[in-house]
């Protein structure tokens, strides 16, 4: 075999779509390369971003990342339901069946792993330390590792756009079609790899978080004084750790087979597919969850912020976000009802599924009671929440009556699931995300998104969701099966996917939207800019400090007694006088892009079969983990008289702005009872 293993010229030949595509990439990054030549901004960027162990700054790149994958899945979006609208009858689209079923395989993994994930890690780097009082995660090191290894699965995916092709087996890869005798390409490779490094990435951000959780919190700050965030991040960083590892074996007995020649999940000599089945469900129904609790606590902070009322049933909230932790093991099976286990199988997973609903409804019914009689104000992350509670009430409606066996055997194949799925995933999981994200952007940016445009968006995203999926809904009923590139026309679907199609293009001017809302709200930030750090009167600690909240976090330790403690604190009036010490930070590190960049050298090499790269990306990324082990000069201190010189000219401006407003404090720090650091 070749140096290059299966690498050869027509690697690089794709269609004129593909052309598009790549060409975007191409001239994109050459963009973006040449404007940090002419900015002379190379050096910032490493030594600011790159290297930055920084959770804060590690948070805002899983956004960018994230941001950049959901333009590349809505556009995968917007060609797949352009070619359902067109391909009727006579006319068969733009688009080959390979090549939808690639786009189709791409667009579902992008969308969970590379944006509900990224949105997800994001916004829990950049918000949990802050919310438990810590000054940092428990393992920075390790939070840069996480990040780099996801970066380098994402980089991974979208490079099969430019070199060989994705794969064409669905987002989840089910055997017999995944192996070899059906996908004898690098499309599965692809997949698997991109895959493989971004969930051990996922892993290690699990183990992080929940020992941050468990072991950095405040004293005073008990689990039951946490905030709901808190308890949300709590239990799906738990099933990341008990679910990614099902995925890490099951990919790798899947690679096995299509490297190795084995067999345990070909139909041939003893394999069995369905073993394959249970598996990747055994973590992909937990992996719902863990995209969607932290969006549940989100929406907790956001209502309870808005309503200005403290969050209501508070201990069955934390109760329903465990309950729906344990329950996501034990209902994967109703993903393939129709696989014939039996009816005491199927009833049992059907009754487990209407039961995890119950906690699920409980959650909803405490956010409407928190909002009854509260002084609501509805601005875009409130807007957010509304939105997800009609959508995903449908959604829900949808999900208990495929938990029926009797109707999913009718409605498992058909696009009635999808818009189930999507119902789920689109209002709950990003509705949640750009609530946070708008709520929380004062927070990390040190001024407040533009509310015309945020609503724009949003009213242009859930006019559109409706648009786009309510037609599946309907398609699903009339028999419309999934994964369909082309349909006779005297089915009478075509009109559903044009107005399918037109709900997409309504999306998209949403993300239009949000881009320019932010663009916008870059140039008007002097005017909208945050210098309290509490532009929301918020009741949670990552209010207390300032906007963007410095390396350290906090310059004191914020003293914890009761759950809201922050709001707590601005009722109570006591003041303490404050007690400085010196701060040990992280040093900065390029060592997780040099582990990454190892990793993904291991990836391409098991894609290509370039068999001598596989062992000198392992060996580099065990190496440099070992030589990183080695260095005992890993901190730098900064001194207690400049976290106070910092923290007195916080204060002066806030001070500043509560004279210039002729308004009220809404951040007195003065006022605040603040700890000695620890």
């Amino acid at each position: 075999m070749s140096l290059l293993g299966r690498l050869t010229l027509d690697s690089f030949s794709h269609g004129a779509v593909v052309l598009v595509g790549q060409l975007m990439i191409v001239l994109s990054v050459i963009a973006v390369a040449l404007l940090l030549t002419y900015l002379k901004r190379w050096k910032w960027l490493w030594r600011e971003w790159l290297t930055s162990l920084d959770h804060k700054k590690i948070g805002i790149m899983y956004l960018a990342v994230a941001g950049l994958m959901l333009l590349r899945g809505a556009a995968d979006a917007a060609m797949m339901r352009g070619q359902q609208a067109l391909s009727s009858g006579a006319h068969h689209g733009f688009l080959s069946s390979d090549h939808f079923q690639q786009i189709f395989s791409a667009h579902g993994t992008i969308m969970i792993f590379f944006v509900g994930m990224g949105f997800m890690f994001g916004l829990i780097n950049l918000i949990m330390p802050l919310q438990i009082g810590a000054r940092d995660v428990a393992f920075p090191f390790l939070n840069s590792i996480s990040f780099w290894l996801f970066a380098s699965g994402m980089a991974l995916i979208n490079l099969s756009l430019l070199v060989g092709d994705f794969s064409a087996a669905g987002w989840l890869a089910y055997p017999p079609l995944s192996e070899l005798a059906y996908s004898p390409g690098t499309g599965v490779d692809y997949w698997i790899w991109s895959l493989q490094i971004a969930g051990i990435g996922s892993l290690l951000s699990g183990i992080n978080f929940l020992v941050t959780i468990l072991r950095m919190r405040r004293p005073g700050m008990t689990l039951m004084k946490m905030p709901i965030f808190v308890h949300s991040v709590l239990c799906s960083m738990v099933l990341i750790i008990f679910a990614f590892p099902i995925l890490t074996v099951t990919l790798t007995l899947l690679a096995l087979d299509r490297t190795l020649g084995m067999h345990f999940f070909t139909s041939t000599f003893g394999g069995n597919p369905m073993m394959y089945v249970n598996l990747i469900w055994a973590w992909g129904h937990p992996e719902v969850y863990i995209l969607i609790l932290p969006a549940f606590g989100i929406f907790s902070e956001v209502v309870s912020t808005f309503s200005q009322k403290r969050l209501f049933g508070y201990r069955s909230m934390v109760a329903a976000l465990a309950a729906i932790a344990f329950l996501s093991f034990i209902v994967w099976l109703h993903h393939f009802f129709t696989m014939g286990s039996g009816a005491n199988v199927n009833a049992f997973f059907g009754v487990m599924t209407m039961v995890i609903a119950v906690p699920t409804g409980v959650k909803i019914y405490n956010w409407l009671f928190t909002m009854y009689r509260g002084r609501i104000r509805f601005t875009t992350p409130m807007l957010w929440f509304l939105g997800f509670v009609v959508t995903f009430t449908i959604g829900g409606m949808a999900g208990v009556l495929m938990a029926v066996p009797p109707a999913d055997f009718q409605l498992h194949n058909s696009l009635f699931l999808v818009a189930h799925f999507h119902t789920m995933v689109i209002g709950g999981v990003l509705f949640g995300y750009f609530a946070g994200f708008t709520y929380w952007f004062p927070k990390i940016f040190g001024f407040r998104l533009n509310e015309r445009l945020g609503r724009y968006a949003f009213w242009c995203w859930f006019t559109g969701f409706l648009l786009a999926f309510v037609p599946l809904y309907i398609l699903g009923l009339m028999g419309a099966t999934r994964r369909l590139d082309h349909y006779d026309a005297s089915m009478g679907w075509q009109s559903l996917f044009i107005v399918a199609a037109v709900g997409v293009a309504t999306i998209g001017m949403g993300v239009g939207f949000q881009l320019l809302q932010i663009f916008v709200s870059i140039r008007q930030r002097h005017a909208h800019g945050d210098v309290t750090g509490d532009p929301w009167n918020g009741r949670t600690l990552e209010w207390a400090t300032s906007s963007p909240a410095p390396a350290y976090n906090f310059a004191l330790t914020p003293k914890v007694a009761e759950r809201d403690a922050f709001w707590a604190m601005k009722q109570s009036g006591t003041e303490q006088k404050p007690h400085y010490e010196d701060i040990h930070m992280p040093k900065n590190t390029g060592m997780g892009i040099v582990i990454a960049g190892f990793c993904f050298l291991f990836g391409f090499g098991m894609i290509w079969h370039m068999f001598w790269l596989v062992p000198l990306g392992l060996i580099g990324a065990i190496g440099s983990i070992i030589i990183r082990s080695t260095n005992d000069e890993t901190e730098y201190t900064i001194p207690a008289a400049e976290v106070e010189k910092a923290d007195a000219l916080r204060m002066k401006l806030a001070k500043a702005t509560e004279a210039a407003t002729d308004l009220p404090a809404v951040n007195p720090e003065p006022k605040v009872e603040w700890g000695v650091t620890g």
